[in-house]
């Protein structure tokens, strides 16, 4: 469903492969850098990048009535995809979201333009928990869009004994009845979290025993997937899963069997970000966006549509309560102190791309 992160190498040689077709097409760029073609003083297009199922066409659709600004819309499945084809597209893309661990690499690897916060005004909504984040100092790069965590989701109506943690995966009774993430890094991360380690390990040795324990996790697996893992808890071919915390409300609509759980082992966090790759062509426009997304009845209507975490504090007013109480929505904050973020690893990735290769052949 809407948040999708696998991490593999095929990925990028996909998304190298999709940016040349964009390339061809002519898809997008049709401005120039610093063109103007409206009353506001920005450019006449905005290239967005982004999950899929990750912003609502009704505010696309607003942001272009109200500021005359054409916003085009390109999609990608996984953070790895997207940095392939803002590579390969070179000055493309205004605007993209991209996941913490990304902005660091891409941060690291002189992809990005600076944001002007002072464009911003209403980067004063984010709370301050999610500002001046490791992956970002300062927020020189990057401005909080989303945060969410990956839980494990049980259908408490067909599971009789009580999961605490992520080793209860491996009991003999959920063969064949698991959904799982098709993530590399989130699935080997939640193995080593199972085993004690920590979640961005790198010790070949320690993630080959990683590799063994989640081959013996297997036949407990009915499918990967990072699309829309919901569906098999909703029509109950999976009685629990390890999937994103936003999929689980959704879940609950279908089905309110369908019960969070904070593994003992800690959870997984995650940031997604806007960022301005280098060489945008209509900046302004990008800056525009931003600043009109982080509007608090703009975020919250987001977060209506996609019930991920919201960083903007301010647009909690204006959400229900009901996602405000959801602990999958909102973790407490001592099992969020506990969780732990992807980190860029730098070639230690490629072990974790063999692994997940290896396994799920």
């Amino acid at each position: 469903m809407i948040k999708r992160r696998a991490h593999n190498v095929f990925a990028v040689t996909l998304g190298l492969l999709m940016a040349a077709m964009f390339l061809l097409a002519g898809c997008g760029a049709k401005g120039s850098a610093g063109q103007t073609d409206n009353d506001n003083g920005l450019e006449g297009e905005l290239n967005l990048f982004i999950w899929s199922e990750y912003m609502p066409n009704d505010v696309l659709a607003r942001f272009e009535r109200e500021y005359g600004v054409k916003v085009n819309r390109s999609e990608y499945s996984s953070n790895e995809e997207a940095m392939a084809k803002i590579s390969a597209a070179g000055g493309v893309y205004d605007l993209a979201v991209l996941s913490d661990y990304m902005v660091d690499v891409m941060i690291k690897q002189k992809m990005l333009d600076p944001v002007d916060l002072d464009k911003i005004p209403n980067f004063k909504n984010i709370g301050e928990d999610y500002k001046n984040q490791p992956f970002d100092p300062g927020n020189r790069y990057s401005v909080p869009y989303m945060w969410g965590s990956t839980l494990i989701a049980v259908d408490q109506s067909k599971v009789k004994d009580a999961v605490t943690s992520y080793a209860d995966l491996w009991r003999p009774e959920f063969r064949n009845s698991l959904v799982v993430l098709d993530d590399a890094r989130e699935v080997i991360g939640m193995v080593l979290q199972k085993m004690g380690y920590a979640k961005n390990e790198t010790d070949p040795s320690i993630l080959e025993q990683a590799k063994e324990e989640l081959q013996k996790l297997m036949p407990n697996i009915k499918a990967f997937d990072s699309d829309s893992p919901k569906t098999l808890l909703i029509n109950g071919e999976a009685v629990a899963g390890f999937i994103w915390n936003g999929e689980i409300p959704l879940a609950q609509q279908g089905n309110p069997n369908i019960v969070p759980v904070f593994p003992q082992e800690g959870i997984g966090l995650w940031m997604d970000s806007f960022v301005i790759p280098q060489k945008a062509p209509h900046p302004k426009a990008a800056h525009a966006f931003i600043n009109y997304v982080l509007d608090p009845k703009v975020s919250a209507e987001i977060s209506k549509a996609f019930p991920y975490s919201n960083p903007n504090e301010a647009a909690h007013q204006y959400m229900d309560p009901a996602l405000l109480n959801n602990p999958a929505v909102y973790p407490p904050k001592d099992v969020v102190k506990k969780g732990q973020y992807i980190r860029d690893i730098g070639e230690a990735t490629k072990l974790y791309d063999r692994i997940w290769s290896e396994v799920k052949r």
